[in-house]
């Protein structure tokens, strides 16, 4: 019997496990309210950033952080993953009228919904694919930058040397482009584009490395960090050209190491099919993960812990 062989290399992460969040300015939290949360379906967190100088906006194991300010706008678009596109498409709709007049629009292609936020950032989102996004019915999958021509090889390298990271060169209808990992199911994508690109407004991501101090010393002998945020995170800009330094493309990097205090937080997020209409009890949080068949790990039943919980347990499996 011939024994199955395996294309081990499939399974590297590398050092960046996590792309944790995109950072956008907005003028104000009531278009985003309807574009982010009634929109696209996602939730806003229940704990942090409270108030109205900021807003943070759980997708799965990711976020939006969203504070108040002039608005920025990503060269590029972001890749999300959401359970029913059709859903998506319903709470779009519904929300066209309270945006009319900014930048919000909607298409449907044959593989993606294409949304426009309010101040012009795009996202292109899409049906659970395991094969393509990992077992997540909910989150962020990548985030694409359009980059000038020929620098895509060299920012592979930039993170190839400076991260450790796996990368692939890919070329296809929509261009060349270096395809960064950044975790289980998570990439950045930096496709040359001949088209004029905008200049950087001060947008920035965030991601968690295992290997926290190799990086920041390569970094810091190139002169390339901004920030010295904390024990836990700094900050660069410039992926640069490793041979003459020339930059190649600029985007904030906030880089957190693994043992940071919100490293691996849980996210709350909700159903978005529950409304006042037609509610079903217990059904208010989203659980993200596809079921075991589709590739999720095995999870306990939690026991129903109180007598309340207990008698509709009861009920529920009578039905």
């Amino acid at each position: 019997m011939a024994q199955q062989t395996y294309d081990r290399t499939a399974e590297d992460i590398g050092n960046i496990v996590g792309l944790e969040h995109v950072n956008l300015r907005v003028p104000s939290q009531e278009p985003a309210s309807d574009f982010y949360l009634a929109g696209l379906g996602l939730t806003r967190d229940p704990y942090m950033m409270p108030g109205t100088n900021n807003m943070w906006v759980n997708v799965g194991k990711s976020q939006f952080h969203l504070p108040k300010g002039d608005p920025n706008v990503l060269r590029g678009h972001v890749g999300l993953v959401v359970p029913s596109l059709e859903d998506l498409c319903e709470r779009l709709a519904n929300v066209k009228d309270r945006l009319e007049g900014s930048k919000f629009d909607c298409k449907q292609h044959n593989a993606y919904v294409e949304a426009t936020c309010p101040w012009g950032n795009r996202f292109r989102l899409y049906e659970p694919q395991p094969e393509k996004f990992g077992p997540v019915s909910l989150g962020m999958p990548y985030v694409e930058f359009d980059v000038p021509e020929g620098t895509a090889d060299g920012i592979a390298r930039f993170y190839r040397e400076i991260f450790y990271a796996p990368v692939k060169i890919e070329e296809n209808g929509e261009g060349r482009a270096a395809r960064v990992s950044v975790g289980h199911g998570q990439c950045l994508v930096f496709r040359e584009t001949d088209k004029p690109i905008p200049e950087f407004d001060g947008h920035h991501l965030q991601v968690y490395v295992q290997e926290f101090s190799g990086p920041h010393e390569e970094l810091e002998k190139r002169g390339l960090i901004t920030e010295e945020s904390s024990q836990y995170q700094y900050r660069f800009e410039d992926i640069a050209c490793l041979d003459t330094g020339k930059c190649l493309f600029k985007i904030e990097h906030e880089v957190r190491s693994i043992t940071h205090p919100l490293y691996n937080r849980r996210l709350v997020n909700r159903n978005p099919k529950q409304n006042l209409m037609y509610y079903q009890m217990g059904a208010d949080e989203y659980d993200w993960w596809l079921p075991r068949s589709q590739g999720r790990p095995a999870q306990p039943t939690p026991e129903p812990t109180t007598p309340l919980a207990r008698r509709r347990a009861a009920r529920m499996a009578a039905m």
